[in-house]
């Protein structure tokens, strides 16, 4: 493995230190061009999935585990030449037991966003349960993506999906009905059951969070207002019914668009965590807040970036108390993908520079998750003509410094 040195001042919650945090580089090398990466950790299993596309625009969608300090061959779940490939709007995967539930995307029409939402449920081992089967059945040529997926216990799988089924009508002043974000639950057999619309109007085109807390599923988005204020809201299920969503923060960001930069959500015990890109007085900030209510109610929000924020966010537990929050900023010199530790009392390390990056899309959305005591990131890279997946991770003994406080 490649060892990648980093020297920088980290400053611990109590005291200063002085110390190499040693970031080791996974190998990552398969042919044809390879992004779109969703990296998930679940029950002592890390696995990646992402599409590799070839010279005639054939798009695979490959899984793989993490074993032995290593990606292991990759399973194709499925592939074909009518995809819809996009730098943001990629695919999801969750695993359950000895299931995997994927999504992917294919065209519905010619326009540049007319695509549908397709499934396919297997084992780990490979053999498939149900395939190449559509989420949503609306029939309408429109767009519909932005996929999250979870496990339900051991019941299936909970997704919510942005869905434009709405969008094809128009409004009295002639523009187009917004976006709007459902929600359903899938079975061991591959059933779609228990479909709801959460929200008749978001933001358009920024990723979507779900996370099951102890009281039910909740689902973090973009939302959007009649004023297009375009702030992070969150839904939650509680005893079988869906509650009305509520902001996470009233950051009062007024955008006559999509920024394409949705929120995170990391839950632990009774306690979450919401990290997410806004803009405030002009500036472009990265917040974080905690609820330790499973939701109901949110703490004051924790600037995180240090300079101009890109965003792209994720985060993930370390423990009860603290998180790991992973975001892009950017100064006079150079791009960053940079992450810090955040106490749920709102205390703030220093930033770890994971890596030099490129801020624009050929980047993706970088991936963050905690396994086996160590984090592990990637993000897609453009090397010798092609896109490519970086894969890293912090040791052992980084991790253990970075938990000392």
């Amino acid at each position: 493995m490649k060892k990648i040195t980093i020297i920088l001042s980290f400053i611990t919650f109590f005291s200063c230190k002085y110390r190499d945090i040693v970031i080791e580089e996974i190998p990552f090398l398969y042919q044809n061009s390879n992004a779109q990466p969703s990296l998930v950790s679940r029950d002592g299993s890390l696995s990646l999935s992402w599409i590799s596309s070839n010279a005639k625009k054939e798009a695979t969608l490959n899984f793989s585990q993490f074993k032995d300090g290593k990606w292991i061959d990759p399973q194709t779940i499925a592939n074909g030449s009518d995809w819809f490939v996009n730098w943001a709007d990629f695919p999801s995967h969750a695993i359950n037991g000895d299931l995997i539930l994927t999504s992917y995307l294919k065209k519905s029409a010619s326009e540049t966003y007319t695509y549908d939402i397709f499934l396919s449920l297997q084992k780990i081992s490979g053999g498939k349960i149900k395939k190449d089967f559509v989420l949503h059945d609306d029939g309408v040529v429109a767009e519909h993506g932005f996929v999250s997926i979870i496990p339900n216990n051991n019941k299936g799988f909970f997704i919510t999906w942005l869905d434009g089924r709405n969008t094809i009508e128009k409004e009295l002043d002639e523009h187009h009905k917004p976006m709007t974000i459902r929600f359903a639950e899938i079975t061991n057999h591959g059933d779609i059951i228990n479909e709801n619309e959460l929200d008749s109007a978001t933001c358009d085109c920024c990723q979507t969070s779900i996370a099951n807390t102890n009281k039910g599923p909740v689902v973090v988005y973009r939302d959007r207002s009649e004023k297009e204020v375009r702030d992070i809201y969150i839904v939650r299920k509680i005893n079988d019914n869906w509650e009305a969503p509520t902001p996470v923060n009233n950051d009062g960001w007024i955008i006559n668009g999509c920024p394409v930069n949705g929120p995170k959500v990391a839950f632990y015990s009774n306690n979450l965590a919401v990290s997410w890109f806004t803009v405030s007085n002009e500036k472009p900030i990265v917040k974080l807040s905690f609820s330790k209510s499973n939701g109901a109610s949110f703490g004051n929000p924790i600037k995180v970036n240090d300079h101009d924020a890109i965003g792209r966010v994720d985060v993930a537990f370390l423990d009860g108390q603290e998180v790991l929050i992973s975001y892009i900023e950017g100064d006079d010199v150079g791009t960053y993908l940079r992450i810090k530790k955040v106490s749920i009392d709102g205390k703030v390390s220093a930033p770890i520079t994971i890596s030099k990056i490129d801020g624009g899309r050929n980047t993706g959305v970088p991936q963050l998750e905690i396994f086996d005591n160590q984090v592990f990131m990637v993000w897609t890279v453009f090397e010798d003509g092609k896109n490519q997946l970086k894969t890293i991770k912090l040791n052992h003994e980084n991790i253990d410094f970075i938990k000392s406080s």
